[in-house]
């Protein structure tokens, strides 16, 4: 099932309004009052909004088939949760939940238990909730929903602004427990009541906030370095994808995600999100790296094969004549080769690769990258728009007759038969 735009902001911001009043309850049950949970102010845990968002694009696929959708709503939903948990103890320099009591932890950020939970809202949110939730729309006049939605995101953003502008100011304390007292350091623009009274309830809402470990890897793998990685990754991936190719088809073919260059994309985040969720596993064993780069490995392809076919309405790859696979985007096999990729990556490549990127010059290195990141961010604007126009003119006979200039252009630069040799194994969604 596809879901509108109209339906997908309205899961955000009903699923956020749900999962904030069940952080209050937990919070009324435990501490015996109310707390204002969340990192806003207004009554919306973002979070819960944006797992659902992902559960009704990513997840779909596997509403008949319980195991996979737990799975796939555990796995998708602890991912956002440890993005989203590393994002702000980035930006705020603090960790704002802590799971390390709870037993098979990863960081304090995500837990099996949690995570299991997560794996029963998606299940109960596709099965029954966004099913529900569709019916109540259908009682509201769509023009009216609209502006009901643009209203209360354009509050959204507000809140996260104010609630920004009071981080700066935690920011600047040395201690949790000294923050009334380091609040009267903060700048002149961070000292309005308004902004003190974001801080104090976030304290109220976060007591277990604890400092940033620096000791944890992810705090000296900077962002610099990951793009490297990225890069690096990207081609490599690409030349071993088109030697295996060759050696089981004999056909000498491209493999490579953009336009320019010989660069697989999959393979670039692939690596530079094992980086940072597995190279702290290095010092376990190689079973146990490969478990985890397994399950991740598989998690990750198969939402890679559902985001390109809902952004381009294409299929980049189909596994449907190999066995054991899942609705055709992942299968066991591949899912193997993923795990021995992760233990190959962090136990040998990674280590060596590090090094070599550390002796860079830090200015030569700086110019270095951004250069690339400006050519890859181009490259992957141009690829996008050609792969959107090919895919347009394949499944709607009437497209080619479009007399945009920017898009006659593009038509122009990227026939069929170029497109049909860059992306040989493309098909499209009719």
């Amino acid at each position: 099932m596809t879901y509108t735009w109209y339906q997908l902001f309205w899961f955000f911001l009903i699923y956020s309004f749900i999962g904030w009043c069940g952080e209050v309850a937990v919070s009324v049950i435990k501490q015996h009052k109310f707390v204002n949970r969340g990192f806003i102010t207004g009554p919306l845990c973002p979070i819960y909004g944006l797992g659902a968002f992902a559960f009704a694009i990513f997840l779909p696929d596997l509403k008949d088939d319980w195991v996979f959708l737990f799975l796939g709503a555990m796995i998708l939903a602890s991912f956002i949760e440890y993005i989203t948990g590393k994002c702000l103890t980035a930006i705020t320099g603090k960790m704002w939940w802590d799971y390390s009591r709870f037993h098979y932890n990863l960081n304090g950020i995500i837990s099996l238990p949690t995570s299991l939970l997560w794996g029963t809202c998606g299940v109960f949110a596709i099965k029954m909730g966004n099913g529900l939730l569709i019916r109540l729309l259908h009682l509201i006049p769509k023009p009216i929903g609209w502006i009901c939605v643009w209203i209360l995101l354009g509050l959204l953003a507000a809140d996260y602004l104010g609630s920004f502008a009071a981080i700066l100011g935690l920011r600047k304390n040395e201690q949790i427990d000294s923050i009334r007292e380091e609040l009267s350091k903060t700048s002149r623009l961070l000292e309005n009541a308004l902004t003190r009274q974001i801080q104090k309830r976030m304290m109220k809402a976060f007591p277990e906030a604890r400092e940033k470990d620096i000791s944890v890897f992810g705090a000296g793998c900077g962002i610099y370095k990951l793009f490297m990685i990225f890069m690096i990754a990207s081609f490599l991936g690409d030349i071993t994808e088109t030697i295996f190719m060759l050696a089981t088809t004999g056909k000498l073919v491209c493999r490579s995600s953009v336009v320019y260059g010989q660069f697989s994309i999959v393979w670039g985040l692939a690596c530079a999100l094992a980086t940072i969720f597995l190279y702290q596993f290095r010092e376990k064993s190689d079973r146990y790296v490969f478990l985890w780069g397994t399950v991740l490995g598989g998690a990750y392809e198969y939402v890679c094969s559902v985001f390109t076919e809902v952004v381009f309405g294409a299929v980049f790859w189909n596994y449907s004549k190999l066995p054991f696979n899942l609705g055709g985007r992942i299968n066991l096999l591949f899912c193997f080769f993923w795990g021995i990729a992760s233990v190959v990556w962090i136990k040998g490549i990674y280590p060596r690769l590090s090094d070599l990127i550390d002796r860079i010059p830090r200015k030569a290195g700086h110019i270095c990258a951004w250069l690339l990141a400006v050519f890859m961010i181009v490259n992957m604007i141009i690829s996008s728009a050609a792969v959107i126009r090919y895919t347009a003119r394949n499944c709607d006979p009437s497209a080619a007759d479009i007399e945009n200039p920017v898009v006659k252009m593009i038509d122009e630069h990227f026939p069929d038969e170029r497109m049909a040799k860059r992306y040989p194994y493309m098909r499209f969604r009719r």
